[in-house]
């Protein structure tokens, strides 16, 4: 199985590194193309794949292609693949707002796999939704969750609805974890801390609390309720976010992401 990855951004390069490290592709069978010629000299440097720069070398003789290009370059793009492509081929886009038809009928392809994935997976943390075309098949699909499972988990989603849902929540979601943690950052400066124990004050934090979510059964308002004892310092945090309807606001910014991934499918 030969894998091809269509940009070096760094979602593209994210996979690419994960996919080549893991023991699911053989020596020299994962691919990377791009066309930034600063880009394609550092990329060489590395050993473990190899490196285009022209299409025509690499797009026909892959299995797999993982496209990771901005939506907005994807026409030129297309039209550049679609007469170098062959229908056993099966392409996973890893672009937000591109939907399946949209690849199937610019690409000229029937084997089509749209995925939302997030940053985290720069640190084998991801989260990637996906779902596909009619004809890709159970052994394919299987195949490609494999290869996506390199950064971290992925989940199969039935439509394309959860992918824009997805986008909601998953995929622009690490920017609303960074938004909590520099508002607590300038708090936490701002109460006299240097740069450096406001850091380790607000990441340790968080991760602790993300372990203990990730190993107990307990919903997020029980642990709250651990946190906070009636006229305590916690409960004074919580009912100032409730009477600032924090709460409100993040599901309206998390539904702002997904309509507009949904907007952007429309184009």
């Amino acid at each position: 199985m030969k894998v091809l990855v269509i940009g070096a951004g760094n979602m593209g390069l994210t996979y690419a590194e994960g996919m080549v490290k893991s023991a699911l592709l053989g020596e020299r069978n994962l691919q990377i193309f791009d066309t930034d010629p600063e880009k394609i000299i550092a990329l060489k440097e590395v050993s473990h794949f190899d490196v285009y720069d022209k299409l025509e070398d690499c797009l026909p003789k892959a299995d797999l292609v993982f496209i990771a290009v901005k939506p907005y370059h994807s026409d030129d793009l297309f039209e550049k693949m679609k007469p170098m492509i062959n229908q056993n081929q099966i392409f996973i886009s890893l672009m937000a707002g591109v939907t399946i038809e949209s690849i199937q009928e610019r690409l000229g392809a029937e084997k089509v796999v749209r995925t939302m994935p997030n940053l985290p997976a720069q640190v084998g943390k991801g989260v990637t939704s996906y779902t596909e075309s009619d004809k890709v098949s159970r052994v394919e699909l299987l195949a490609i969750r494999n290869l996506l499972d390199t950064t971290g988990e992925s989940i199969h989603v039935d439509t394309q609805k959860f992918i824009d849902a997805s986008t909601g929540i998953s995929g622009s979601g690490p920017a609303y974890v960074f938004y909590f943690m520099n508002s607590m950052l300038e708090a936490a400066k701002k109460m006299g801390f240097s740069d450096h124990d406001s850091k380790v004050l607000v990441s340790n934090t968080f991760e602790g609390a993300v372990e203990l979510f990730n190993k107990n059964d307990l919903s997020p308002q029980t642990w709250m309720n651990r946190v906070a004892s009636k006229g305590g310092t916690t409960r004074a945090a919580l009912d100032s976010m409730d009477d600032n309807n924090v709460k409100d606001l993040i599901k309206e910014a998390a539904y702002a992401a997904f309509n507009r991934a949904i907007e952007l499918g429309e184009k």
